[in-house]
């Protein structure tokens, strides 16, 4: 459930979301027109944003916290296609696929989103060739950022893929020591890893043995990134730091 729903009142929030590549390539009107029409929402851990199949009337920027794309076994299970955290937006493609929502989505954590009308995004991609160039531009980002996660599911060990994961939390850094907090709960990272609770845990112990990482609760100390490099990206086909990484705006701008 949405707990709050307000107008967007702050201007830091707004210019945040103005400087964003998509909103710089849309005309000036719709850009308007949709500052005008944006709400706040905040939303508490597990509150649902939307379902799928639902018709889809709005797209989301995520100003802080993580939402989590998902959809339903037939067991009732939780299968978790992306996490998506602060600078990304949720559903700007929904007008592409039929209008309506292909997946689930919640929040992952306590989070913050404004709440966009996705047919003002419509019209400007019909409009204007830059917007629709900057809305492919972000789909390419985001579906090389999938194609790795599944690469690193087909040809990581569960190690290397914790591993994969601690390595994008330390931004883009070179060598050295790093310490990091990790962005959600460890049963969320297991899920997105493709793995068992009990089947991350001991995978983490054989990360420590290998790497010297050492996770305390949420705090990640990793004593030399190369060596945690050299044990991840022996399963996997780049080099650190990978092009998808470095291409991500998330990264780029924690580096």
């Amino acid at each position: 459930m949405l707990n709050i729903l307000q107008d967007v009142k702050c201007a830091s929030t707004t210019q945040t979301l103005i400087k964003t590549d998509l909103f710089n390539a849309l005309p000036s009107d719709i850009s308007a027109s949709l500052i005008s029409a944006a709400k706040n929402i905040f939303l508490n851990k597990n509150d649902a944003l939307f379902l799928q199949h639902d018709s889809a009337r709005w797209f989301y920027f995520i100003v802080s916290g993580w939402v989590k794309i998902y959809r339903e076994t037939q067991d009732g299970e939780e299968a978790v296609i992306e996490l998506l955290g602060e600078g990304d937006f949720v559903n700007e493609s929904s007008f592409l696929e039929d209008n309506h929502y292909t997946s689930n989505a919640a929040a992952a954590e306590k989070t913050h989103l404004i709440r966009l009308p996705i047919a003002l995004l419509e019209e400007a991609t019909k409009r204007s060739h830059k917007t629709a160039l900057a809305m492919l531009s972000a789909f390419a980002i985001k579906r090389q950022r999938q194609a790795q996660e599944l690469e690193g599911l087909k040809l990581q060990n569960a190690p290397q893929r914790i591993g994969c994961f601690l390595l994008r939390q330390c931004g883009g850094k070179l060598n050295g020591t790093h310490s990091v907090s990790l962005p959600y709960g460890k049963s969320l990272i297991a899920t997105q890893l493709g793995m068992k609770g009990e089947t991350f845990s001991r995978a983490l112990k054989k990360l420590k043995a290998a790497t010297h990482v050492d996770v305390q609760g949420s705090k990640v100390h990793v004593p030399e990134v190369l060596e945690l490099a050299d044990f991840v990206c022996a399963g996997c086909s780049n080099e650190y730091p990978c092009k998808e990484f470095l291409l991500d705006p998330r990264q780029k701008s924690s580096a």
